[in-house]
């Protein structure tokens, strides 16, 4: 690709490439040229607080990568593009098909965990750390941030000081005890000093005056003090470099803090450092050896993290002696390898203390792994093939969501808004109606993601249901869900029982226990809580269950009804009532209100001529079995328009809106009529009872099959609804 930039971001390049070169295994030349290029392009019109073209800001922080964090080219390429697609109309797609899946990755990677803080109190800073981890699957993003984190940083000065302090701190309490984890030393260092700077500028100033003006009196101190220690090691051939180690200022203050004395009695403030250029670790305790033998050491202020490294791998001897005028000096001892692990070892490699955690555990083998990778980085170019598929499984079965406070909760991967709730107190999940995610309410069972923040919306008339069980993830939620639904279904039993217990007491029926044992299997049901929970739901009939028809009467009105159908087909000038022609007088019976598409027959009455009932009226059974004479054979008529009344008795859960749900069902078909409403509630269910006009026993079926497919609905059944 032929570059068209000015003379100035061709030297730009050059040096990006030499630092890679220098530093990098192996560099795709033409790649970063691309990603230069493109970053260029993209950011060429804007312009960073500082009045400098924003460009400055990507290039900078692939230097940073290159020079301070180095591992591969991917990692500088993805740098170079870490803001292109959020500030452009350049496209993760266009990133992926031009460059690579990878480079894409990396880029959104960046740009996801780089808005998680927006607007957002830090509070329990390890758990945003956490939660950055569970986000990442690659760890080239977190050293891109870190990068482009440290860079923000050495530009402060330009932004309003609100939203100095704001990152500062992010900066202090997230992103520089995070390097420090990686073993990015040179970073967390020059994170928290920067930090500080901005968020207690009068101590900082003061801290940096008086090392600043010790300086002379400082070094002069060193030298004297280093001098016999040079000579000796030049003696034994050691090969090593000798020099201060720098001051960190927040580290000072913080040991101010800490032990509450004044600047002039931390000690640490005089110290040296030894570096060996030997990979011999022995070497770093015959050094010691000469040292304890040229001045005093302090017992208690000796410690050894060769043998023991620090939870980051950090390899070291810290030993304090008495030097000249009886003053105390720090010197650390350490080779080439462990300076270079300790400055930017990525990788860096913590052990945990014998009571760890699962999580503990895996973090200690993908650091293993890590190390081994960087160590060997500079050395085998192979390690490209390893770092294609550089992939962190690190908190990856964790996520961690705001509260509206900007408080973190932690939760298993796959939970939802109802064990958000839960989390956040039982009460809150009984009542969970809705919920907000990034302020879109979303249904119940939507999965929720890493630095989602979500928003619990509750009614009073809300409780949990059955379905909940089928998506929430958490052990606080299933248990509290089947707390509440064994709850109610105590109740169901409870006022089944009761209403089995008042009906037989009111039919002067007695039942042992034998009896109920056996009349709950000859309705075929598993046990006495499912025959107390169907009465409860009004899904049998107890009239019917303890004064039952006598199947000889129901035979009898059967073959009555069969009898007259027959006389009906076959006599021409047999009684038909056929609408209005005939000239008889005629009703449709109250109690069973028969509509068109009902297998009817006639009653003759007296007074009130002859009386249309449903063939399976129980009104009609028992008035046939004095007097089936009256018993008349009546065919329906051919449809002319009218309505009829028909009954519909429905159970369901009490959900929100429910009652419109049904009334659109009903009313949206063939612009159904509704006669009456009568709905009652208990607890978490609703029962009740509507009427309706319809045409035909057709309609009244279509509107049963409607009514059934509303959600939270158990069931719909015809019922004798009397006129009015």
């Amino acid at each position: 690709m032929e570059l068209t930039i000015s003379i100035k971001h061709q030297r730009m390049l050059e040096d990006l490439l030499k630092i890679c070169k220098k530093n990098l295994p192996s560099v795709n030349e033409a790649l970063i040229k691309k990603a230069f290029q493109l970053s260029y392009e993209s950011h060429k019109n804007d312009f960073r607080a500082s009045g400098e073209p924003y460009f400055n800001h990507p290039y900078e922080v692939a230097m940073i990568v290159a020079r301070e964090i180095p591992l591969d080219d991917i990692s500088v390429v993805s740098a170079l593009l870490h803001d292109v697609v959020e500030d452009s109309d350049i496209s993760l797609d266009f990133i992926s098909k031009e460059f690579s899946k990878e480079v894409s990755e990396i880029v959104d990677g960046v740009t996801k965990i780089g808005g998680v803080f927006k607007g957002q109190e830090i509070t329990q800073a390890e758990n945003y750390r956490k939660m950055l981890l569970s986000m990442v699957k690659d760890v080239r993003v977190i050293l891109v941030k870190f990068a482009d984190r440290l860079h923000n940083m050495r530009t402060l000065e330009f932004v309003h000081p609100q939203k100095q302090r704001r990152i500062a701190k992010e900066t202090l309490e997230i992103y520089a005890p995070f390097a420090h984890r990686f073993g990015l030393g040179i970073l967390k260092w020059e994170m928290e000093d920067l930090s500080f700077k901005y968020l207690n500028k009068e101590a900082y100033d003061d801290i940096a005056n008086k090392i600043k003006n010790t300086r002379k009196e400082r070094e002069s101190f060193i030298s004297r003090f280093s001098k016999p220690i040079t000579e000796k090691l030049n003696e034994h051939n050691i090969k090593y470099e000798l020099g201060g180690r720098p001051k960190h200022l927040y580290s000072v203050y913080r040991k101010m803090i800490i032990q509450n004395r004044p600047f002039e009695d931390i000690y640490d403030l005089l110290a040296i450092r030894i570096i060996l250029e030997s990979d011999d670790a022995n070497e770093c305790y015959y050094v010691l050896g000469i040292i304890n033998q040229l001045y005093k050491p302090i017992a208690d202020r000796f410690k050894d993290f060769i043998s023991i490294p620090k939870k980051n791998n950090y390899q070291s001897i810290h030993t304090t002696v008495i030097g000249p005028d009886g003053k105390l000096v720090e010197v650390q001892i350490r080779t080439r390898k462990m300076h270079e692990i300790a400055e930017r070892g990525v990788a860096a490699h913590w052990k945990y203390k014998e009571n760890r955690s699962t999580d503990d555990k895996d973090l200690e083998e993908w650091v293993s792994w890590i190390r081994d990778i960087f160590e060997h980085a500079s050395k085998d170019e192979a390690t490209k093939e390893i770092l294609a598929s550089f992939k962190l499984n690190l908190y990856q079965d964790e996520i961690y969501i705001f509260t509206p406070k900007g408080d973190l909760r932690r939760l298993p991967l796959n939970s939802t808004p109802v064990d958000f709730a839960f989390e956040i107190h039982s009460n809150v999940g009984y009542k969970c109606i809705g919920a907000k995610i990034n302020g879109k309410i979303v249904p119940l069972d939507t999965v929720i993601h890493s630095g989602d923040q979500v928003e619990i919306i509750t009614s009073k008339n809300q409780h949990p249901n059955k379905s909940w069980l089928q998506f929430v993830q958490t052990h606080k939620a299933k248990n509290n869900i089947r707390k509440f639904l064994n709850k109610e279904e105590e109740k169901l039993l409870d006022s089944g029982k009761e209403i089995w217990d008042r009906k037989i007491k009111k039919l002067k029926l007695s039942f042992t226990p034998d009896d109920l044992t056996k009349l709950v299997r000859k309705l075929k049901m598993d046990n006495n809580r499912q025959f107390f929970r169907a009465i409860a739901q009004d899904k049998v009939n107890l009239d019917e269950i303890l004064n039952p028809t006598a199947p000889e009467e129901k035979e009898a009105a059967e073959v009555a009804f069969d009898k007259f159908a027959n006389i009906a087909r076959n006599t021409a000038g047999g009684i038909v009532v056929e609408g209005d022609s005939k000239g008889f007088a005629y009703t449709y019976a109250k109690c069973c209100n028969p509509i068109p598409g009902d297998q009817v027959v006639g009653y003759v009455t007296i007074g009130e001529g002859i009386k249309i009932h449903r063939k399976d009226c129980k009104n009609l059974i028992t008035m046939i079995k004095a007097n089936e004479e009256r018993l008349v054979p009546v065919n329906w008529p051919k449809s002319n328009g009218a309505f009829f009344v028909a009954g519909l008795s429905i159970r369901g859960d009490d959900v929100p809106g429910i009652l419109k749900d049904i009334s659109n069902s009903i009313t949206t078909y063939q612009n159904t009529n509704i006669k009456s409403v009568n709905i009652t509630t208990n607890d978490s269910m609703f029962k009740g009872t509507i009427t309706v006009y319809v045409k035909d026993l057709e309609h009244l079926t279509k509107l049963i099959e409607r009514l059934k497919k509303n959600r939270g609905i158990y069931t719909v059944e015809r019922f004798d609804a009397e006129s009015q």
